[in-house]
């Protein structure tokens, strides 16, 4: 199946990224590279493209998209997490510029044996780097309920999540469950046809959660925003799409810290703590697609973006 991904928010990421002919660019979810390629048609051959996935089915696809600029792009298989080994073995110190596109691609979901999708019947998988050792089969399969109800709750906020991990245990008590179609069989049984009726998938939650859990995807984000900030050079920026609130509330928080550090009692006349701001947020708020890309593409609906740029004091 040919790697698929629309590049949502393209236009306002390139300009966002205000993109330098000879700079250094990051892009840790590369995807089928349809950022990267607009990224790096605007380099000259001074300028640098750093791609990272951790899906070899995007880096081999990637690879095809972006020979024509091939002088000045490389592809690295790993996850964005690993981006200052990544950097440090390319002997990169700074950058201008990072892109993170978070969750799933098009291409992951309508794959179905990747085992994304809960309205296709597949082998449960839903791994990202399919060498990894975590499947989506393992944690349905082995976590206890406690733990598949709390994961529900913090990455679906789904509110029937306490019914749904008993009839989880209840049913692999039986038989492993093996896929996506019997999981979503157990979602449907386990929400009252009342809410269901009330408006979308009733397993988009659940399988969300489950995704998420199984490729630590908000872990990875939460422990990355900081160090990548710190990448940028003077002037740099980082943009970060994000689907879902979870996600969102992590971008915002990071960047706002970032921007407004202080940690001193509101009551004391001056700053005492010695934390300096790094730079500020360019989107006060959250950049969203238009009207005419979300017809194009429902999967952009959701999407957000948030852009922050460095001082330009490397000292501050």
């Amino acid at each position: 199946m040919e790697f698929r991904h629309e590049s949502v928010l393209l236009n306002e990421v390139i300009e966002g990224l205000n993109i330098r002919p000879e700079g250094i660019y990051v892009d840790g979810t590369l995807g089928g590279g349809g950022h990267s390629f607009r990224i790096a048609a605007r380099l000259s051959g001074e300028g640098r493209l750093i791609g990272i996935d951790q899906d070899a089915d995007a880096i081999e696809a990637a690879g095809r998209h972006l020979t024509v600029y091939r002088d000045r792009c490389t592809l690295v298989r790993n996850n964005y997490e690993n981006f200052a080994e990544v950097l440090d073995s390319l002997g990169i110190g700074q950058v201008d510029g990072i892109l993170l596109d978070l969750g799933v691609s098009s291409y992951q979901l309508d794959n179905a044996e990747r085992g994304f999708a809960y309205s296709q019947d597949a082998p449960l998988d839903m791994r990202m780097d399919q060498d990894a050792s975590l499947s989506a089969r393992d944690i349905v399969n082995s976590w206890s309920r406690e733990e598949l109800t709390r994961i529900l709750q913090e990455y679906g906020e789904e509110r029937f999540a306490a019914r749904i991990a008993e009839k989880i245990v209840k049913e692999r008590e039986k038989a492993p469950i093996e896929r996506t179609g019997e999981l979503a069989a157990i979602i449907r049984t386990s929400i009252p046809m009342k809410m269901q009726e009330k408006g979308g998938n009733p397993c988009k939650r659940t399988f969300q959660a489950i995704r998420i859990a199984c490729n630590r995807e908000l872990e990875v984000l939460q422990n990355s925003l900081g160090g990548m900030i710190d990448r940028l050079s003077p002037g740099g920026r980082i943009a970060v799409i994000t689907f879902h609130s979870l996600e969102d509330r992590i971008v915002k928080t990071a960047f706002r810290t970032a921007e407004n550090p202080c940690i001193c009692p509101p009551e004391f006349p001056v700053c005492v703590c010695g934390r300096k701001s790094k730079g500020h947020q360019v989107t006060k708020r959250a950049i969203r697609p238009s009207p005419a890309e979300t017809e194009m593409n429902s999967r952009a609906k959701s999407a957000k973006l948030r852009i922050f740029e460095r001082n330009d004091d490397p000292q501050s």
